[in-house]
């Protein structure tokens, strides 16, 4: 159980694989911890925030919202600041991953969709975080989920890279304009983690998935698990991180090299 509260922390996509384990070490951490996802996963995060509060006494509220409708996102926002005491770190993590296809094959509405989640979503969460945050006046962490293809484009996945190549732009361009408030705005991009998102798309062993999207892998690579992840956002989400602004770090195994 955590002694400290280090502040408020709003995750979306909270319910599984990334989203969940960032929930639970911001909470171990010390932070009050508001846990997003659509309506359909209300029970999952009802047993999240229940495990959370057990194992580490940090208060939760469980907030409902599809990220892509931007008047739920911004009654999210509202609401989570009432319920803990105001925003302090926002994860912009939910995502999703379509299936791989050939640019010439891909439909239009798999487009629009992965743009609709995967950037709009984005946008929304970290435009309301900011608002709050500016509003408060107390400085705050803004952090979006890119990925390894937002470094390196994948065969077969055109939307997916490209959505998550404009998370870095926005992410950018965020931190610019946000710098005189004492906020800063980071992204993660992970590599191949073992989530249901990745197990869901992906029946093939790791060398396969990785020739699939046209990369290499380094000597003994494995997928890598979700609390390789929340290890590093547990960090950008910190005091201690109040010189990294603007970046997007990848976890990835050194499948890909800045």
């Amino acid at each position: 159980m955590s002694a400290k509260f280090l502040g408020v922390a709003l995750i979306t996509g909270a319910s599984q694989g990334i989203g969940k384990a960032i929930a639970f070490r911001l909470a171990k951490d010390g932070f009050r911890v508001a846990l997003n996802d659509i309506p359909n996963k209300d029970p999952q995060l009802r047993s999240l925030a229940r495990e959370i509060e057990r194992e580490h006494g940090a208060k939760t509220y469980v907030t409902l919202a599809d990220v892509s409708n931007e008047s739920e996102v911004e009654k999210m926002v509202v609401q989570t600041s009432k319920a803990l005491g105001g925003l302090d770190v926002m994860v912009a993590n939910a995502g999703i991953l379509h299936e791989g296809a050939l640019v010439n094959d891909l439909p239009s509405e798999t487009w629009k969709k992965t743009f609709a989640i995967n950037v709009d979503g984005v946008f929304f969460s970290y435009k309301y975080a900011a608002r709050q945050m500016i509003a408060q006046g107390r400085g705050g962490r803004i952090l979006g989920a890119s990925s390894i293809a937002g470094k390196r484009p994948a065969a077969h996945f055109s939307a997916y890279t490209a959505s998550k190549y404009a998370v870095r732009g926005l992410t950018q361009s965020l931190a610019l304009e946000l710098s005189g408030h004492g906020i800063t705005v980071n992204a993660y991009a992970p590599g191949f983690i073992n989530t249901p998102m990745i197990a869901g798309s992906f029946q093939e062993t790791d060398d396969t998935v990785l020739a699939v999207m046209g990369l290499t892998k380094p000597i003994k690579y494995k997928f890598g698990e979700p609390e390789d992840i929340a290890s590093l956002v547990s960090y950008l989400a910190s005091k201690e991180a109040h010189y990294i602004t603007g970046q997007t770090i990848s976890p990835n195994g050194g499948i890909v090299f800045d």
